[in-house]
């Protein structure tokens, strides 16, 4: 437990400190951007969307909701809400470790990061891209269901190919992570358009996958060197 949770906590710190810069670099000035357009378009009903590459958490635009104010305040909460994500990936990733029963280190820790941005960022991306600020999606619901659905058949279809001792079972985890692709991911009714030009919502998504693949490398790489070193 004791060398569970020191790299955990180790991993969870470096990871958020490298998806901050990262984002602070990259994503939060297209996201900046964007939110000209969004206040800029006639108001109607608010869409929800995603500012986090790869994650369900979508929100609604409220004029009279509270939101931290650009600059140091801004960047802070940013900050401490890519802790507690780090964390718990990184939690979840030593988790792993333990539940295989291999040794792990730095370069196959970052194997066990590339599995977990194909899970949490990859697969997902593929049927719901990362969205910015006053694009056009589908009912929160529906969307989070598939997200969660697809995040665990690919992980569940992984750990079948990797670890499966049979090609029945490997062949049954390819069909996992196929699956919520033939069913598909919701989307909203086709003619709507959102206020965001199309090129800056794909300039959004690849960087926001940059960053993601980023953040899941460092994860995995110091999750397993501190995992080696605490043994």
């Amino acid at each position: 437990m004791r060398r569970a949770l020191i790299a955990a906590l180790v991993a969870a710190v470096v990871g958020c400190a490298v998806v901050t810069a990262a984002q602070q670099a990259v994503v939060v000035p297209l996201i900046l951007k964007a939110e000209t357009f969004e206040d800029a378009a006639p108001k109607a009903e608010p869409q929800a969307h995603s500012h986090a590459p790869g994650t369900p958490a979508d929100h609604h635009h409220d004029a009279d909701a509270w939101s931290p104010a650009d600059g140091i305040e801004r960047i802070a909460f940013t900050a401490l809400a890519n802790l507690g994500v780090s964390l718990g990936f990184a939690l979840l990733l030593v988790a792993g470790f333990t539940l295989a029963g291999r040794e792990v280190d730095g370069q196959k820790g970052l194997l066990w990061g590339a599995a977990g941005f194909a899970c949490f960022t990859l697969a997902p991306t593929l049927g719901l891209p990362p969205e910015l600020p006053g694009s056009v999606a589908a009912a929160v619901g529906p969307r989070q269901v598939w997200w969660f659905g697809t995040a665990l058949a690919t992980g569940v279809g992984l750990a079948l190919i990797v670890f499966g001792r049979h090609v029945a079972l490997k062949i049954l985890g390819v069909a996992a992570i196929v699956i919520p692709h033939v069913v598909g991911a919701p989307h909203p009714p086709a003619g709507e358009a959102g206020g965001v030009p199309p090129e800056l919502a794909a300039q959004f998504a690849v960087l926001s996958l940059a960053v993601a693949a980023l953040f899941w490398g460092v994860l995995g790489w110091v999750s397993g060197t501190v995992w080696r070193k605490a043994s």
